[in-house]
């Protein structure tokens, strides 16, 4: 299919056929063969004015804190209020084979075959940051679909997850009732981050699960809440991070989970914050994608795949530092760019 015929049949597609074209879609997105590359860039600019009208909630946890319980039980309670919600699941890849399980869709049993929702499992494939490559480009597919609710859930390996709060609305941070000490609690990275910290599983020890609201709550404050000094105030017209409690196998707490995030998305469009954090999305999108090309040409330039197996040698065997031969190729590829001009 076309690019124009893949736009149309996502924007304007019915049930079966809207689903068959996002999936091309995402697919082709996905592709690192120049040609679908330029394809995609083709669709994505056809689908643009249909985006931007969606919620976008990413959500991390370490792993076994129940990130696809959580957004299934979450799922099948937008869905019942009227929504239409898109999962976007990324799993975690083999570093030995580069395979993955892919298996968050398998999990989330009731809500991926519901017809209000659709789940895109995709693999990490070594990137950084706990999302795919191409997740902020599956977001905009989802929004020109008609999803009025984008869930990104992450990998989920660690405090370096980082990525998806640079490409949701709201960051939220799933954490079990015992996950460590207050010096665990406050260890800087994914926990600084989060808009909202919600405590999963205190059905199974709810005293551990108010002693860890405690802490994090308290965490949060001394963290200095995201770095801004005037939350250090309390002001109702500003959000708070919030730290609350659920169970997501049980179904408890996804209401008073919802209305936390209704309640931060009205207090960040009224403070233009929303629209703000967009913008800096969108050109800090642009400039990955201007590095990612760089890194691409760099490896693909012809003057630097001549000179790299000699370095590339002399930097195994011992004969070259490392950074005075990265130095040399780049410094190859550089004139070989004067010298185009």
């Amino acid at each position: 299919m076309s690019p124009q015929a893949l736009a149309q049949g996502i924007v304007d597609g019915q049930a079966m056929a809207q689903r068959r074209a996002m999936a091309k879609a995402i697919t082709l997105l996905e592709s690192t063969r120049a040609d679908h590359r330029a394809q995609a860039d083709e669709l994505l600019t056809a689908l643009l004015p249909h985006t931007g009208r969606a919620l976008r909630l990413g959500i991390s946890g370490v792993p076994g804190v129940g990130k696809s319980t959580f957004i299934e039980a979450l799922g099948l309670y937008l869905i019942g209020q009227g929504h239409r919600v898109a999962v976007l699941a990324v799993d975690p890849s083999s570093s030995v084979s580069g395979g993955s399980i892919l298996g968050d869709k398998t999990r989330m049993e009731r809500l991926s075959v519901h017809e209000r929702a659709y789940i895109r499992p995709s693999p990490s494939s070594g990137t950084l940051g706990g999302v795919a490559e191409k997740t902020r480009e599956a977001m905009l597919v989802c929004e020109a679909a008609g999803y009025d609710v984008v869930i990104v859930e992450t990998v989920g390996v660690g405090q370096s997850e980082t990525a998806v709060h640079g490409m949701t609305d709201m960051f939220c941070l799933l954490q079990l009732p015992n996950a460590g000490d207050d010096l665990q609690a406050i260890k800087k990275g994914v926990m600084e981050l989060a808009d909202l910290v919600v405590i999963n599983k205190a059905d199974l020890d709810p005293d551990a699960a108010t002693r860890a609201q405690a802490q994090i709550t308290s965490s949060l404050r001394l963290l200095g809440l995201h770095g801004h000094p005037e939350h250090m105030h309390h002001d109702e017209r500003i959000w708070h991070p919030q730290v609350i409690r659920i169970s997501a196998l049980r179904g408890q707490g996804v209401a008073d989970f919802w209305a936390q995030v209704q309640t931060f998305s009205r207090l960040q469009q009224d403070s233009g914050r929303w629209q703000h954090k967009r913008q800096q999305q969108a050109r800090a999108w642009m400039w990955e994608r201007i590095d990612a090309g760089l890194r691409e040409a760099f490896r693909q330039h012809a003057a630097v795949r001549q000179k790299l197996p000699a370095l590339s040698d002399a930097v195994l065997q011992g004969r070259q530092v490392p950074s005075a031969a990265a130095r040399e190729l780049l410094a190859v590829f550089l004139r070989a760019q004067e010298q185009a001009c």
